[in-house]
C-alpha cells in the first residue's frame, strides 16, 4: 500500500486536523470530535446555516466546502461511511443563527438515514430543518427514477447557489428551495480507470483490469453501466456530452456551467483534454459556456478517473454562482 500516513485507524482523525491546523481563520471545531467542522464564525446571527456532511475520502467535497459563501458545517464518518446522527446533530447546533438549517448532501442510504435522526434532534431543540438531497448521477438511475440517483460532483453546484442564498439573508424555505432548483438542472456522469486503496484494509474498492474503463461508476466505487476497453478522451467525453445533454434536454441557445472534476489520481492535463472536447461539442449544439470549473472538486482517495457535470443556468443561477465564496479549498471573487 503505497500511502503517506500513520495508523490506518487514525487516517481521519489526523487529515482533519491537518485541514484545522492549516487553516484556523476559516473553520474550526466546536467541541472535541474533529470530524465535526463548521466556519470559523458560526454561528452567523439571523442566518440560515447549511449543514452537510458523507463519508471521509472525497477531499474537497464535504470538508472544502466550509466557508462564506458555502456550507456553514459538515461532519464526516469513517472513509465511504456516514457520520453518526450525533454528529451531524453537533454541526447542527453549532451553526445554527436562529433562522433555521438546510441539510444539503448526496443520496446515500446511510446519511438519509442519520440526517433524518439529526433533524427529530435538532426539532427537539426547536431548531427548524428543511432537507435538500443531490442526485445528478444519470448513470445510477435512469431519468423516470431520478429521486434514487445518487448524488456525486455536481452537487458542488448546490453548495455554491444555496451557500450565497443564505449569505445575502434568505429564509430557510427560499435556500431550501433554491438547492432543490439546482440539484434538478444538475446532471454528471464519471469514468473510472483504476480504483482506489482503502487506507483501512491495504484492499481496492474495485477490480478493473487494466486497459478497461467503466462508464458510470460511483465515488466509491459503486458498479456503473458498462465497461469496456479505454476509448479516447475525446470520445469519452463525446459520450458524455451526448448523455448530459440529452438528460438535461438542453437545446440551442441554453446556458450551462460545466464542471470537469478528477476523482484523484488523474492529471490535470487529462481533465483539459475532456473539457476541450466538451466544449467543442457544446459549441457546435449553440450551448453557451458561462461558468467552468476543472480540477478536482470531488474526489475517491487516488481513484483514477474524471467526471463531467453540467447545471442549466438562468439568471438566477448565474447570480448566485457568481457571488463570493471563500472556503479552504474553494473561493469565488
Amino acid at each position: 500500500m503505497r500511502k503517506i500516513i500513520n495508523a490506518p485507524e487514525n487516517f481521519v482523525d489526523e487529515f482533519v486536523e491537518g485541514i484545522l491546523l492549516a487553516h484556523p481563520d476559516l473553520v474550526k471545531t466546536p467541541g472535541d470530535d474533529v470530524r465535526v467542522m463548521v466556519r470559523a464564525d458560526a454561528p452567523v446571527a439571523g442566518q440560515v446555516g447549511i449543514v452537510t456532511g458523507g463519508g471521509s475520502g472525497h477531499l474537497p467535497l464535504f470538508k472544502g466546502y466550509v466557508g462564506r459563501g458555502l456550507c456553514s458545517g459538515v461532519a464526516i464518518g469513517n472513509v465511504f461511511s456516514s457520520p453518526s446522527s450525533d454528529q451531524i446533530f453537533q454541526a447542527t447546533m453549532a451553526v445554527d443563527g436562529g433562522a433555521g438549517v438546510l441539510y444539503l448532501y448526496g443520496n446515500y442510504g446511510g446519511d438519509v438515514l442519520n440526517f433524518d435522526l439529526a433533524a427529530d434532534l435538532a426539532d427537539l431543540e426547536g431548531v427548524p430543518t428543511m432537507t435538500v438531497v443531490g442526485r445528478d448521477d444519470v448513470a445510477s438511475q435512469p431519468k423516470d427514477n431520478e429521486h434514487e440517483r445518487r448524488g456525486v460532483a455536481g452537487i458542488f453546484f448546490a453548495y455554491k447557489a444555496a451557500g450565497a442564498a443564505a449569505e445575502r439573508g434568505d429564509s430557510l424555505e427560499r435556500v431550501a428551495a433554491i438547492a432543490e432548483d439546482v440539484v434538478a438542472h444538475t446532471a454528471t456522469i464519471g469514468i473510472g480507470l483504476a480504483p482506489t486503496i482503502l487506507p483501512t484494509t491495504g484492499k481496492p474498492s474495485f477490480e478493473l483490469p487494466d486497459g478497461q474503463m467503466e462508464i458510470g461508476i460511483g465515488i466509491h466505487g459503486e458498479p456503473g453501466s458498462r465497461r469496456g476497453p479505454l476509448e479516447t478522451a475525446d470520445e469519452i467525453a463525446t459520450d458524455f456530452v451526448e448523455a448530459l445533454v440529452g438528460d438535461l434536454s438542453l437545446r440551442e441557445g441554453a446556458r450551462v456551467a460545466i464542471l470537469v472534476n478528477g476523482l484523484g489520481a488523474t492529471p490535470l492535463e487529462e481533465l483539459y483534454l475532456l473539457y476541450r472536447r466538451a466544449h467543442q461539442l457544446l459549441a457546435e449544439r449553440g450551448i453557451e459556456i458561462v461558468k467552468r470549473y476543472v480540477g478536482e472538486y470531488a474526489t475517491s482517495l487516488e481513484m483514477a478517473g474524471a467526471s463531467i457535470s453540467l447545471l442549466e443556468l438562468d439568471d438566477a443561477r448565474l447570480e448566485l454562482l457568481n457571488a463570493p465564496a471563500l472556503s479552504p479549498f474553494f473561493q469565488e471573487r
